[in-house]
């Protein structure tokens, strides 16, 4: 027993695959019994991330922070096969046509807690979540986004043609939303600004929730403008009301699509270098 993990003598099979597969290699085999053991100051280092206690194939491993009971077991018959994988990744679409049909709360909160396992850096886990329910709330802060097009368009019309921004605003006075396009929610992911990996963290986070909404049924997009204006336009930072020290580094439009798919379109050939 030590201040970091307990290993059940009684399941242990020594075989070092704990300490084979720990990041950090916090783990080695004590020469007398040959039982996992962690290496000087491995508490402090330790991430939590849990590989030790997941990779035993005999549940003999408890991290403090985790037992083996508490950690789902993978079902192999859940795996997709490789064209399975393949197919569904191939066939998501971004979706910019949504019906006007609420997504519920429990389905909103899964495709979030699928997400929440993306991986990141040193297992920070940095990501949090603020999720605009309301599809109201969802067009008034598409009208804030167009706020800061009007300000652009003024200010800086070079950057404003650049990115086409009259089109956006003429559209939107023409009662056509091409910010949220009309998507009933909107998830948005941020972290603490000062986190080196906030940025990477939130965007895979975003990916592994757009799959996971695909996999519900439901249409997603990213909301770049939308993002933008949450970090340049004050109207639009206050607005979000996100913590002290946080700022957006994605969101996502959310809802059930209004069309359906039949084909997946043809895309660039991957460009490779080998070495």
């Amino acid at each position: 027993m030590n201040n970091l993990f307990e290993i059940d003598p009684n399941k242990c099979k020594q075989d070092g695959i704990c300490a084979a597969e720990c990041p950090l290699k916090l783990i080695t085999l004590n020469e007398k019994d040959k039982l996992p053991t962690p290496v000087d100051r491995a508490e402090k280092q330790c991430i939590n991330c849990g590989h030790c206690v997941t990779v035993c194939p005999h549940g003999a491993f408890t991290l403090k922070t985790m037992t083996p009971e508490e950690c789902a077991p993978v079902n192999k018959e859940l795996l997709p096969s490789a064209d399975q994988a393949k197919h569904f990744l191939t066939a998501r679409r971004s979706i910019r046509t949504f019906k006007k049909q609420p997504v519920d709360r429990a389905t909103l909160s899964d495709i979030i807690d699928t997400a929440r396992y993306a991986p990141t850096g040193m297992n920070m886990q940095p990501v949090k979540w603020l999720v605009i329910e309301d599809a109201n709330e969802v067009n008034r802060l598409a009208g804030l986004v167009i706020d800061w097009m009007r300000h652009i368009i003024k200010e800086k019309p070079e950057m404003a043609k650049s990115m086409n921004m009259n089109r956006f605003v003429a559209a939107w006075d023409n009662g056509e939303d091409r910010i949220c396009r009309g998507a009933p929610h909107v998830i948005v992911a941020h972290a603490p600004e000062v986190i080196a990996n906030a940025q990477s963290s939130c965007t895979i986070a975003l990916t592994y929730l757009e799959l996971a909404a695909f996999s519900k049924g439901l249409g997603a997009c990213w909301a770049g403008f939308f993002n933008r204006a949450a970090n340049l336009y004050p109207p639009m930072t206050e607005a979000l009301q996100l913590p002290e020290g946080h700022q957006c580094f994605g969101a996502m439009m959310v809802g059930y699509p209004q069309y359906q798919y039949h084909r997946i379109p043809l895309r660039k050939k991957a460009a490779i270098i080998w070495r």
